[in-house]
């Protein structure tokens, strides 16, 4: 499997940006946009992956799978709310997602 910045890197090369021009275009909580060198970082694995605010961003500018950038960058989606899942859902999402990668596996 790709790592988030190869999913970026790739997915800005698709959409034919510099980074410089993609950096203007991801924004952080304050406004500011990311800098061309923070990219480039990202891009070569060399700093770890963001906050959801700016991976959102990414997966926007990019086209991307929101959910592929949030488990390659091994964060949590905004949209759920670890303390409301109970032990159980979230052993079953767990146990859940531990199944079909085995499943997915032995089809290949």
């Amino acid at each position: 499997m790709k790592t988030f910045g190869e999913l970026i890197a790739e997915g800005r090369k698709r959409a034919q940006l510099t980074q410089r021009e993609l950096a203007v275009r991801i924004k952080m909580e304050d406004g500011r946009p990311i800098s061309a060198p923070y990219l480039n970082d990202l891009e070569h694995n060399l700093r770890h992956p963001p906050r959801g605010h700016l991976i959102e961003q990414f997966a926007k500018e990019l086209d991307l799978e929101l959910d592929l950038l949030y488990f390659t960058a091994k964060r949590m989606p905004r949209d759920i709310e670890p303390v409301e899942a109970s032990e159980e859902q979230v052993l079953a999402a767990y146990r859940a997602f531990r199944k079909e990668l085995k499943t997915r596996g032995k089809k290949r």
